[in-house]
């Protein structure tokens, strides 16, 4: 099947750490910009990080410093490693995969989500 399944989340305490892994099948995964998305209770959905085919990567301003996003093609996965987790990292957590051609996504799927609850 064409899809995105995520694994990692959980209950962890505030300053705590947690790795999500976002495994990808039935799509070449490599030709794809990666994301992790998340959105909390009552709020919209935000990019949280971003990786391209070669490894250049963004992050929202909130976790800079903190979350780091990377890729192995070879096993189709992507990462998101979190650290010194606040409770306001309190989500559920959403993988992307995109493919733009002239800047217009011609490939657009999404996981179904991961909750990540910081709290003491």
């Amino acid at each position: 099947q064409v899809q995105l399944v995520e694994s990692g989340g959980g209950l962890v305490q505030p300053g705590g750490s947690l790795r999500l892994s976002c495994a990808a099948s039935g799509f070449i995964f490599s030709l794809n910009i990666m994301g992790w998305y998340r959105q909390a209770p009552g709020k919209q959905r935000e990019l949280v990080a971003s990786i391209t085919s070669e490894s250049n990567t963004n992050y929202a301003d909130s976790v800079k410093g903190r979350f780091t996003i990377s890729r192995d093609n070879a096993k189709n996965t992507v990462y998101l490693q979190m650290d010194s987790l606040k409770p306001e990292d309190t989500a559920v957590y959403y993988c992307n995969a995109v493919t733009f051609i002239t800047k217009r996504p011609l490939f657009d799927l999404w996981g179904q989500g991961t909750q990540v609850t910081v709290s003491s």
